[in-house]
C-alpha cells in the first residue's frame, strides 16, 4: 500500500511535468501554502459528473481513470491521468459542471488548489492557461484518433492497440528501470473491454489467443507484453 506523502511544491517531481513547472520560488511557496493534499485508496472517487468545479486537481502519484456513464448505466473510460497531469481542466476553464467522474485505479495522492488561488497564479503566469489549452487540444486529438480506431478497426486489432497504449501507461517515468516489454498491466477485464469497446467475454477469449501466440503472458489480473513488435503489427493491420 502506498504511503501518504504531502509533497512540497518546490521539490515536487510531478510538478516538473505539469503546467505549474515554470512557477518561481515565491509562487511555489504560495501554491504550497494554499493546496490541499489528499490520499485516495484504489477505487475511490475524486469527483462526480454533474458537480460544479471549485478548483483544479493535480495527480502527485498513482493512476486515475476518467469515465462517463452511458444511458444503460455502463461505464465508458474516457482517458487516464498520470503523475503530473491535471484533472478538471475543461470544467474549470468553461465554468461548466463535470461531464465525467474521476476514480483511482490504484492508491493515489492528489493535490487540489481552489479556483480562487489558481486564477491568482494564472493572472501572473498566462502560460499556465496556454499549457492547459494545449492539453485540451491534445485530449481532443486523442479522442478523435480513438473514434477513428473504434469505427475502422476490428476487435482483435483494437485490443492489440489498447494493450500497447496501456503498456505505456503502466511503464511510466516513475519506473525508469523497468523493461518496457515487461511492464505489467493491472486492469480488470471489464475495464479493458470498456476501452476496446467490446464484451468482456470477447476480451478474455482474445487474450487467451494472444497468450497462445506468445504475444503476452498472463498472471492472474496481470498482463505482460512479451512481443511488442508482434502486437504492433496486429494493431496496424488495415482491412
Amino acid at each position: 500500500m502506498a504511503k501518504f506523502i504531502d509533497p512540497f511544491c518546490s521539490s515536487c517531481k510531478a510538478r516538473e511535468k505539469s503546467c505549474f513547472s515554470r512557477l518561481g520560488l515565491p509562487d511555489l511557496d504560495f501554491l504550497n501554502s494554499n493546496k490541499v493534499t489528499t490520499f485516495y485508496k484504489k477505487g475511490q472517487t475524486i469527483f462526480h459528473a454533474g458537480r460544479q468545479p471549485t478548483g483544479i486537481f493535480c495527480l502527485y502519484n498513482g493512476k486515475i481513470k476518467i469515465s462517463k456513464l452511458g444511458f444503460d448505466g455502463k461505464e465508458q473510460i474516457v482517458r487516464f491521468v498520470l503523475s503530473g497531469q491535471l484533472l478538471g481542466i475543461r470544467a474549470l476553464l468553461t465554468g461548466r459542471s463535470y461531464m465525467a467522474f474521476a476514480s483511482t485505479l490504484e492508491d493515489s495522492t492528489v493535490c487540489y488548489i481552489s479556483k480562487e488561488y489558481f486564477f491568482k497564479i494564472t493572472e501572473k503566469y498566462p502560460e499556465i492557461k496556454n499549457c492547459m489549452l494545449t492539453t485540451l487540444g491534445q485530449l481532443l486529438e486523442e479522442a478523435e484518433e480513438r473514434m477513428t480506431s473504434m469505427a475502422q478497426k476490428p476487435v482483435r486489432e483494437r485490443l492489440a492497440e489498447s494493450l500497447l497504449f496501456l503498456n505505456n501507461i503502466y511503464n511510466t517515468e516513475e519506473n525508469p528501470d523497468i523493461n518496457h516489454s515487461l511492464a505489467s498491466i493491472i486492469l480488470p477485464r471489464e475495464d479493458l473491454a470498456n476501452i476496446v469497446g467490446t464484451a468482456t467475454e470477447t476480451v478474455i477469449r482474445l487474450l487467451s489467443e494472444f497468450k497462445a501466440e506468445n504475444l503476452i503472458s498472463i498472471n492472474g489480473r496481470k498482463i505482460i507484453l512479451k512481443d511488442i513488435e508482434g502486437l504492433n503489427k496486429i494493431a496496424r493491420l488495415q482491412f
